[in-house]
């Protein structure tokens, strides 16, 4: 049986991978600036996160959302007290898409209404309502585009008190930083009164925090950095550190009945061995704070380039922004230097999104070879 081909692959085959490094099976030793999507947080293979794993698989890989389960509780206290979102409730899946789409089914149930509002350049999934809520007319599918949905230029907020005045909104959902659009963001104020409208007009917003989230940005979560309060927060990626696990954030102002929301798999015990190792290792080398001052070291490194347009993003989540198509230097960067980097939607844009653990001195590396290709 052949695989469907939906993935144009580069001719390297990973064996193993250690902290920013990925080994592939001729023993060649790349450079990781990109984190599988922003998914390896706490470095590949961290033996906390390993032994974390190992333990649990050994004693109990599995059961149903019908019995107890003290680990999912364990979880949601310690995600509670790093994350600084007091009183929220956690829904427990297995994917980015997932928790979109848990998010904005659950915005509808509570204010029973049926439209949403994304923005222009957004990517939220490949689901029914998340891959519709998505920028991309190519991933939506003619049973998705039955989903009814606004699209509106992120930092308009007229256009979208004019939609929200309607009453048929029943979410907006927002990337506070865009991933796969291309690191675009907009202002405090724009937020805060997105914020406010949405309180205003009896609508859930929803912060995808799916990239974003889990100390990625210098923040557990980008939205944090302008004071709004959200009625349900998405995550997954980072959160698991290459095991697969999603889930939402739920505003107490909602309220949970049995049968409202249910996943198989969702918040299965190695998920959640997984997530709370992710969160100790967070604390413990304070990854977040190292975020920042990479970030800071990243971008003085960046402003000497040339050919550069503009320097986007925030933390650990950067894009780099050429006057020309960069399809070719990320070939180059590759094979010629063997670092991993990742493309946007703007197809002049890299994004550079590494495991929270990397250090000056594999920023170095990156910037020589860039200045190298550009020469």
């Amino acid at each position: 049986m052949s695989l469907f081909n939906v993935y144009p692959l580069y001719d390297i085959t990973p064996v193993s991978a250690k902290d920013v490094y990925v080994f592939d099976d001729k023993g060649e030793e790349y450079l990781d600036l990109y984190g599988g999507h922003a998914v390896i947080s706490i470095g590949h293979s961290h033996p906390k996160y390993v032994a974390a794993i190992s333990n649990q698989v050994s004693k109990l890989g599995f059961y149903s959302n019908a019995i107890q389960n003290p680990i999912q509780v364990e979880l949601a206290d310690k995600l509670e007290a790093l994350s600084g979102c007091k009183d929220y409730q956690l829904f427990l899946c297995n994917s980015g898409a997932e928790a979109n789409e848990n998010a904005l089914k659950l915005a509808s149930f509570h204010n029973g209404k049926k439209k949403i509002l994304a923005f222009k350049n957004s990517f939220h999934g490949r689901t029914s309502a998340a891959v519709a809520a998505t920028d991309n007319p190519k991933i939506v599918a003619p049973i998705n585009a039955q989903q009814e949905v606004d699209f509106v230029e992120l930092g308009d907020l007229d256009a979208i008190e004019k939609i929200l005045k309607q009453n048929e909104t029943c979410a907006v959902i927002v990337e506070f930083i865009q991933g796969v659009g291309g690191l675009d963001q907009s202002t405090k104020e724009f937020y805060q009164g997105l914020d406010k409208l949405c309180k205003q007009y009896n609508t859930a917003l929803i912060a995808d925090e799916v990239q974003s989230g889990f100390g990625r940005t210098g923040d557990f979560f980008a939205y944090q950095k302008h004071n709004i309060t959200p009625d349900i927060i998405s995550i997954a990626k980072g959160m698991g550190n290459g095991f697969p696990v999603g889930g939402i954030l739920i505003h107490p102002s909602i309220e949970a009945s049995f049968g409202l929301l249910g996943t198989t798999f969702g918040g299965n015990h190695l998920a959640c061995a997984a997530t709370l190792s992710v969160l100790d290792v967070l604390e413990e080398e304070n990854l977040m704070e190292n975020a920042k001052t990479i970030s800071d070291y990243f971008q003085e490194r960046a402003k000497s380039l040339p050919k550069l347009k503009s320097i986007k993003g925030r933390g650990l989540m950067l894009g780099l922004e050429f006057d020309f198509p960069i399809a070719e230097l990320r070939k180059k960067l590759i094979f010629n230097h063997h670092i991993f980097t990742g493309s946007a939607k703007n197809p002049n844009l890299i994004r550079i999104l590494p495991p929270l653990t990397i250090q000056k001195k594999h920023i170095d590396v990156f910037f020589e070879a860039l200045e190298k290709e550009l020469k």
